[in-house]
């Protein structure tokens, strides 16, 4: 069940809301995507608590004409969870679960901004996240995601960008336990991961949403699989297991197509349609910038990702989004939309051919 409070970074437990548990890898965090609609400008913003570290963290991305840029900033908390602003960065909740603001103040980098997001319905409530190593608990969250539009602007170097409404996104809050800060140091017996398998759709067309993902194992079983369409009115059709097939680019862990069939009657078909964005931007597997990790009292930091540095290869860009043309057949109407594919693989995924730590596909 969500409610208005679920939209404040306030999740915890039985503790006073400057405790959250005894986990210390306990976070609270923001995310957020915006697209042109021709596709020509991606961005993507992120904010992370981490109570028991005592770090809040926050990022905005913009990706145009082919460079991703990419804004970062870390400040201690001090326990505090309702100021929603790192450095330049923040975040206001006009009406929870219904608007928000992200505004990137002016700053010694190239990125600024004032982007508005509007939702398109009520937010959907993904399956519980829970995975173990062993007796190790290694994720436990939940995770609520959402479309809508934006509108406002952003700047570049200067260059500022109106924001209308045709602009589309996705927006999700989740909190619980990743794995977040510094590494521990004694790992579980067995040794820490070396495998995850996960496929992230949020797609926008005219008249519904539609989500799909899936977290499996090497052998290809999901122990996390979802797709919900959300309709214009807002009712939700939830399919439990689809299957889905993969088409890979030759030599690469990157995927030129994906379908997924939800039912009989309802199938997904997502092409990859534009420049990838490196969810590295965000933090995510950031050598420097993962999410937790202590840069003092207040940092801020700025760097870019040109297309050669986001080819297949690079580290930093294993973790990726593409913006995708998708095409949903419900029965016997054909809807056309865009989304993003979001895409992170490591280790063995037998039913589409993966072998290896990060061989690249048949």
């Amino acid at each position: 069940m969500l409610t208005k409070g679920d939209d404040f970074p306030l999740h915890q437990s039985a503790e006073p809301i400057a405790f959250a548990g005894t986990d210390r890898n306990f976070y609270d965090r923001y995310f957020f995507n915006g697209y042109a609609p021709d596709g020509s400008i991606f961005f993507a913003a992120a904010m992370g608590f981490y109570p028991q570290l005592g770090i809040v963290d926050a990022a905005f991305c913009v990706l145009i004409d082919g460079v991703q840029h990419n804004l970062r900033a870390s400040r201690r908390s001090g326990g505090e969870r309702l100021d929603l602003a790192v450095g330049p960065i923040a975040i206001t909740i006009d009406e929870p679960l219904e608007r928000l603001t992200l505004t990137v103040a002016a700053n010694d980098g190239p990125l600024a901004g004032e982007l508005h997001f509007t939702a398109r319905h009520f937010p959907i409530l993904e399956p519980r996240f829970t995975r173990r190593n062993g007796t190790r608990l290694f994720m436990d969250y939940t995770r609520m995601t959402q479309n809508g539009h934006w509108s406002g602007w952003l700047a570049v170097d200067g260059q500022r960008i109106e924001v209308g409404a045709d602009w589309a996104g996705t927006r999700d809050r989740s909190w619980g336990i990743r794995p977040v800060g510094a590494a521990e140091p004694q790992p579980p017996p067995q040794g820490n991961f070396h495998q995850f398998f996960w496929l992230w759709t949020p797609c926008n067309f005219a008249d519904r949403s539609l989500f799909f993902h899936s977290n499996d194992d090497g052998e290809g079983a999901p122990w996390n699989r979802r797709a919900v369409l959300v309709g214009g009115t807002g009712g939700e059709r939830h399919f439990a297991d689809p299957a889905f097939a993969a088409e890979w680019q030759q030599g690469t862990r990157r995927l030129n197509k994906l379908t997924a069939d939800f039912d009989r009657s309802t199938r997904l078909t997502l092409t990859p349609d534009g420049p990838l964005f490196a969810m590295s931007g965000l933090g995510y597997t950031h050598p420097i910038w993962g999410h937790g990790f202590d840069h003092g009292d207040l940092e801020v930091a700025h760097d870019s990702l040109s297309a050669a540095e986001r080819a297949w290869g690079n580290p930093l860009a294993m973790h990726v989004q593409a913006l995708v043309r998708a095409e949903l057949v419900d029965g016997d109407a054909v809807h056309q939309g865009v989304g993003v594919l979001e895409q992170l693989f490591v280790g063995p995924h037998a039913p589409t051919g993966l072998n290896g730590l990060m061989d690249p596909a048949a």
